[in-house]
This record gives structure tokens, sequence and C-alpha cells, in this order.
């Protein structure tokens, strides 16, 4: 199920989330990060006890807050509420409700006496939800001319995302800076251009990335405006230990911040590091001192080669290079490398047997041979065999006596030559 701005128009044209993940259908991603599945909600509360009274309810951009129903209003999952907003109130969907709510403020740290928590109104109606729809629309337009406000004033600042309040009296203007800006003047012309209270907020590089979206060089939506909600550090030792080359563009995010899912792989790829030795270590032959070079962590193979001949490099087994280290440890020196290096079976990769040929993307770019050609080579080499196959008078004379004339056949034509010359000489008489 979707809402109507999901599909398509008459001329078979999608439209679009016109509501950017706020459609309240439980189907937008952008609008459910780490939606919480109500499990509990077939089940009934013990005889004697209240209902939690605390609701978590969802903003533009997945922005959650937890809200309180003093008024005890018959709300569930899904209901568009009016909640207390400074100044005015603010429109938002109930994203979670009943026990469960709970745990997640227990992950959050938020109490349920906090200050912070507000109240709700009421449920939202006909005429709330009209110019909650009203405001959201003036959003693009707004931010397009907040940049032209930001450019006139010279400002090193960067508009990202604007979103307005849900009664649009109060307007928030999120942007990113590299360091301290004085927007005093900016807040005035702003004010002044959209007759609005303007609130200013800034943002780091990934939690822009996290509120526009996107899609990572993975091909999948980005983990930040997905479900990510933890922004840890990211080091280039990360990318050292995976053995992945220092290239900042392969390295970096859509935020231009290194890639968070650095972070994830690097708990296996330390694990698996333990059982080989330190880069540093030498390993000691008959034929020299050999140095490491790289490896493969996961085939568990290891590339070395020699200090003074340092043009070829020896593929060994992890196995392989314990062996040599524990020989140099009892002061023995190994063989050479290329004696290990045969050692190595490669096993051929399992791959699919292409039965048809039609795997090759490349196989229409070779031209065809042309059959005119092939017909012209074969009458050029007929006219040249007949040029040499020139025969002689005596060849044509070995010919005759090989093949001796029929003399029944002359016979037979002298005959038929004679009765003709004696028919026409009798009908001259």
């Amino acid at each position: 199920m979707s809402c109507s701005t999901c599909s398509t128009n008459k001329n078979g044209v999608p439209n679009g989330c016109k509501s950017n993940g706020n459609c309240a259908t439980g189907t937008c991603s952008s609008g459910n990060k780490l939606a919480v599945f109500d499990w509990l909600s077939n089940m009934t509360l013990p005889s004697g006890e209240a209902p939690f009274n605390i609701y978590e309810v969802r903003f533009k951009n997945g922005r959650k807050h937890f809200y309180k129903n003093t008024e005890n209003i018959s709300l569930s999952m899904g209901d568009a509420i009016a909640v207390e907003a400074n100044p005015g109130h603010d429109i938002g969907v109930i994203s979670l409700s009943g026990e469960l709510v709970k745990v997640q403020m227990k992950k959050r740290k938020v109490t349920a006496d906090d200050e912070e928590i507000k109240k709700i109104f009421r449920k939202a109606t006909q005429k709330d939800i009209d110019i909650w729809h009203a405001s959201r629309e003036k959003e693009l337009e707004t931010q397009r001319k907040g940049r032209e406000i930001i450019s006139r004033l010279a400002l090193k600042m960067k508009l990202s995302d604007v979103e307005y309040q849900g009664d649009g009296k109060k307007a928030t203007f999120y942007y990113t800076a590299d360091s301290r800006v004085d927007f005093r003047q900016l807040i005035r012309d702003l004010a002044s251009t959209f007759s609005i209270r303007v609130e200013m907020k800034q943002v780091g590089m990934r939690q822009e990335a996290a509120r526009l979206g996107g899609v990572g060089s993975c091909g999948r939506e980005l983990c930040c405006s997905t479900w990510l909600t933890d922004f840890r550090k990211v080091n280039t030792a990360a990318a050292r230990y995976q053995q992945l080359s220092l290239n900042p563009l392969k390295l970096a995010g859509q935020c231009g911040k290194l890639k968070c899912c650095l972070n994830f792989e690097l708990d296996t790829y330390l694990d698996a590091l333990q059982d080989f030795p330190k880069q540093s270590v030498t390993l000691k032959t008959e034929k020299g001192e050999a140095t490491f070079i790289k490896m493969d962590i996961f085939k568990k193979l290891l590339w070395y080669t020699y200090k003074e001949d340092s043009f070829k490099w020896f593929k060994l087994s992890l196995n392989q290079v314990q062996e040599i280290i524990e020989l140099n440890k009892n002061n023995e020196l190994a063989s050479p490398l290329e004696e290990y290096e045969s050692e190595i079976i490669d096993e051929p990769e399992i791959n699919f047997e292409n039965v048809v040929g039609q795997d090759s993307l490349t196989r229409f770019d070779v031209p065809k041979k042309s059959r005119n050609k092939n017909r012209r080579n074969k009458k050029n080499k007929k006219a040249v065999k007949a040029k040499v196959t020139v025969t002689t008078p005596e060849q044509k004379q070995q010919k005759n006596t090989n093949n001796p004339p029929n003399t029944k056949k002359n016979n037979r034509k002298k005959q038929r030559n004679n009765r003709n010359k004696n028919v026409r000489n009798n009908q001259k008489k």
C-alpha cells in the first residue's frame, strides 16, 4: 500500500514521493528510518494497568521525538497529530506507541519526567493537514531563495535543507559550514522575505548526507539515511588494516568523509590478522633475506621478495611463512623461496559454463569477415592454377598414347559421310 502521490499520472509517468517519506503508510524508507514493529499491539495489558501515555512521533526526514498524551486522547500508530512547538504547533505522525516506547526512550537515555517531552494537543484536523501540506510545498522555493540571499551576503556556508513547522509560522534552515558564520543579517533578511520565524541549525557533513539521502558506490542506499544513527569517527588506519589503497576518492563517501562501512568490516579483518606475522619480519633463506610485499588476508597468501633481487615476487602460504620463521628462530636457514613457491598448487576457480556463448559484452565488436573476399580469393587461386597447368605438345602426345581413340566410332562416322555423298549424287542425276 502507498499514498496517492507515489502513483503514476494519466500518462503513465511516476509522480514520485511528494511528501518526502512522510505519507504515514509505512512504506517510505526515508520516513521510516529504523521503524520498530509493534509486536505487542495484539496483546492486552494486565488488569488495572493503564497504557503508557508517551508516544514516539515522526517528522520530516526521519526526525523523531517523544510527546506526552496528557489529555488521554485515543491514538494509534499512523495518526497525524498536532503537538506542542515553540511557538505554535507542529504536525507529525505517530510512529510507535505502547510499551515499546519505553525501550526506545531507554536507548536514547530519555526519562519519562524529562522537561523536553512536550504535550500532544489533538488529532490533526483536515484544516491542520491542509496548512501542513501547503507549508511543505513552499520548502523548495524557500531553499532556492535562501541560497540566493546567502550568495548575496557572501557567507561561507551551504544551505542544505529547509523544514517548515506544521502551522507554517516557523522554518528551520539546516546548513553546513567549515568555520563560524555570523548570520545575524541573514536571519533578518530571511524573516522579512518569508514573513516567518527563522531558526538556524548547523549540521555536519554526515548528518547532511543522512537528511538528503542518496546511493553509495556499492549500489545501495546510504547507510546513514536508512538505518545508521551513530556516526563514529573513521580513521585511515581502518583502510590500512584492510590492505586498501589510501586513495581519498575511493575511500570517501557522498558526504566527503571516509566511508562508515570501513568500521563495520574492521573487526573481521583484525580477527583474521591475528595469525599473520608482522610485516617487519624478514625471512632468512639460503639465497638471502626476503622482505614482505603484500598479503591476501582471506586466501592466507603472502608475497615476499629478496632484498638483493627485488624484481620477482614469490607467493607463499601462511603455513610456509610460519615454518620459515620457526626455522629462523632456531638459527637455521630455510630453503630458497623458489622451492616453497613450487609447492603451491593454484586451484582453478569453478565458474559457470558458457554454453551459448552470449555472456561476452564485446562479442559484437569484432567485425565479420565478408563473404565476397572469400569468393575472390577462391577465383584467384583457380586462375593461378590454370596458368600454372599449361600443356605442351609433348604432353598432348603422351595423353593420346595413354588414351587411344575409339576406332569403332571413327568407322561409323566415315560410313555416314559416304552414304550422304551417294544420296547427294543420285539427286543431282
